[in-house]
């Protein structure tokens, strides 16, 4: 799909700042009027080039929701005509799945969870996931700490704060 320059533009400043930038900020940055700024987001969101606004949160650091993440390696049974496209369907439709990847390399899946618990992750891998069908084994990853997160740094060092980095 070929977007415009300023489509593009618009695209890069919500990428590094979509959280906390209002759409007035926006088109000053990209020297758009507000109405072009305007009909440039509706454009992209109609063509599902701009899917959602996200905001990184450290939950870590919310009494209680600290919370559990894990990263899941899949291997699956790739059905015929279908591939792998309907078991990460399958995967992706339950309530504690965030993402899911196909990935290269020895497993076919790569499949993030949140839970409140290690028991709870436990339960949904054996319950769940390795109940499907097509999946065929199961590698379950904690997650002990975040240090980086969709690009955004958590707990810089002062060593940190003082290198500047460009995205």
């Amino acid at each position: 799909m070929k977007l415009t320059e300023k489509q593009i533009e618009v695209l890069e400043i919500l990428e590094n700042n979509s959280a906390r930038i209002p759409v007035e900020d926006i088109a000053k940055m990209a020297e758009l009027s507000m109405a072009e700024t305007e009909t440039i987001l509706d454009k992209l969101e109609e063509m599902k080039v701009l899917v959602r606004f996200n905001s990184v949160i450290d939950w870590s650091k919310v009494d209680g929701h600290e919370g559990v993440t894990a990263m899941i390696d899949v291997k699956v049974a790739p059905k015929r005509g279908v591939g792998f496209d309907e078991v990460a369907q399958r995967i992706y439709r339950f309530k504690e799945v965030r993402s899911v990847y196909l990935m290269s390399g020895a497993y076919d899946l790569s499949v993030i969870i949140e839970g409140r618990s290690m028991n709870e992750v436990a339960r949904f891998v054996s319950e769940k996931l390795s109940t499907l069908d097509s999946v065929l084994s199961t590698t379950t990853h904690f997650i002990l700490k975040k240090y980086k997160h969709d690009g955004t740094i958590f707990e810089q060092s002062e060593d940190d704060k003082r290198i500047v980095v460009s995205p």
